[in-house]
């Protein structure tokens, strides 16, 4: 029975931890182009650096079959793009203020934040 316990209690600490504590390390788009892969089930990278007051192109690469990863939003930017599966999809963001900007899937499982510095 203190078996079963402790891990209940394992798994909702992990359950706690990878949805709302765990943060991906940050990538830079601040000099180069960055290609954000969309599979089993995440943005990879999903933590983007970019810089303000510079129009950025950001290209995703759908390889996920789920319905879920097929359409892209930024709500701040009021962005929404479907993302066909295996081929690029190239995002023209404007001249972006300093702060974060979140970006997710329709359903809000994939996550990910556009770090403008």
């Amino acid at each position: 029975m203190f078996m079963i316990n402790l891990i209940g209690i394992l798994l909702i600490a992990l359950i706690i931890w990878w949805f709302w504590l765990f943060k991906s390390k940050e990538v830079s788009a601040l000099d180069h182009g960055i290609v954000i892969e969309v599979a089993d089930g995440t943005y990879q990278p999903s933590r983007i650096k970019l810089r303000a007051g510079k129009p950025t192109e950001l290209q995703f690469l759908r390889t996920d079959p789920s319905p879920c990863s097929a359409t892209l939003l930024i709500p701040d930017l009021e962005i929404t793009v479907d993302l066909p599966t295996d081929q690029k999809t190239s995002i023209f963001l404007p001249d972006l203020a300093k702060g974060e900007y979140p970006f997710h899937c329709q359903m809000q499982m994939y996550k990910g934040t556009l770090l403008v510095e």
